[in-house]
């Protein structure tokens, strides 16, 4: 299976995604027969170049580290908007890692919609457009015989949705509850240890963990987007981000996290979807979560999710939400994925 690919965005994660398809390409047509070229990259900082016979991915990555627009590279049609790269590309797979708007899911939402409209894959890790317009969009894509994959949208390179979709298929999954945050569980974990929350903050901004404007994560509006995701697709719920309860960590002081801890509890912020009556709620808030729960052993930038069914009970899964390398992982899960799928549609012609 050959796939010509293009990348709207192209910061972190996407460039990790181009080095893991590099280091990796021998090793993937050797065990699923699958093989690529990177026909476009749009950019709204660095630039955009498409090619149709193959960007020299080496190349591109060069001009990036040196702080180059990508548009000073040799050869092929320069200065082309997203949608047009989208529209004119001779791309079957659009690889969409720009910014995350949770309320209007733009621009990954019109970017996401295009592409879909024209048949071509969609592989995403931004949350906006899933979090807005999941029926939507998945609707679209089975209209038009095309995939929508979006793994690392919730927990980046640890693998919840692929979880719930394929591994608990056939249960009912009547919870979801965890931390989905690696901002803010860092944060939390820090003024345990003596930290005040704007000390444990700015060591988060330090290390790459929090945005120089951290209001997505320390007000949970991330691990509200995360939980649309989660009930809508693996609940069949239908909410919007207004539906979820959400309240932040802002308020949480070093006496708070003290008190907890005499109490028996550590204090976490805690993402939860529920089915009640015929509803789903679902809620982002801190909580007190006893010694005896393993969330309260999960600790700095590891997240959790425990998934309740009625099969098999509870199942929880551990690792890193975060990061460009495991955001990227979650890419080539799905492409990988989408090489699977086609491969056996292909066989049973």
């Amino acid at each position: 299976m050959k796939f010509n690919i293009a990348f709207i965005g192209f910061g972190v994660v996407g460039q990790s995604f181009t080095r893991i398809l590099l280091k990796k390409r021998d090793f993937l047509r050797k065990k699923y027969d699958l093989d690529y070229d990177v026909v476009a990259i749009s950019d709204i900082v660095k630039g955009s170049v498409l090619d149709e016979r193959g960007l020299n991915l080496s190349s591109i990555l060069k001009l990036v580290e040196r702080g180059r627009s990508i548009e000073l590279y040799e050869g092929g049609r320069k200065g082309l908007s997203s949608l047009e790269t989208i529209q004119e590309s001779n791309a079957n797979v659009i690889v969409e890692v720009t910014w995350t708007n949770l309320r209007t899911g733009e621009p990954g939402l019109t970017h996401v919609r295009k592409a879909l409209e024209l048949g071509k894959h969609v592989i995403t890790t931004n949350k906006g457009p899933i979090a807005v317009a999941y029926r939507e969009l998945k609707r679209l894509a089975d209209s038009r015989y095309v995939f929508l994959r979006f793994e690392g949208t919730v927990l980046s390179g640890t693998p919840a949705l692929n979880l719930g979709l394929e591994a608990l298929a056939g249960s009912y999954v009547k919870s979801i509850r965890g931390i989905v945050n690696g901002t803010t569980n860092y944060i939390l974990t820090e003024m345990e240890k003596g930290r005040s929350y704007a000390e444990a903050l700015r060591e988060a901004q330090r290390l790459g963990y929090a945005e120089a404007d951290p209001t997505m994560d320390v007000e949970g509006w991330d691990a509200v987007g995360k939980m649309v995701i989660l009930a809508n697709v693996l609940m069949d719920g239908d909410l919007k981000v207004d539906d979820v309860e959400r309240i932040g960590i802002t308020g949480i002081t070093s006496f708070d996290l003290e008190r907890a801890l005499k109490e028996g509890c550590r204090i976490k912020l805690i993402a939860k979807a529920w089915r009640e009556d015929d509803a789903i709620k679902a809620k982002v808030s801190p909580e007190k979560v006893p010694l005896t729960d393993f969330l309260a052993y999960v600790d700095g930038t590891l997240n959790a999710l425990t998934f309740s069914t009625n099969c098999i009970g509870d199942i929880t899964i551990i690792g890193r939400g975060a990061g460009g390398v495991e955001a990227a992982h979650a890419l080539l899960s799905d492409l990988i994925a989408v090489n699977r799928h086609l491969s056996f549609m292909e066989g049973r012609r």
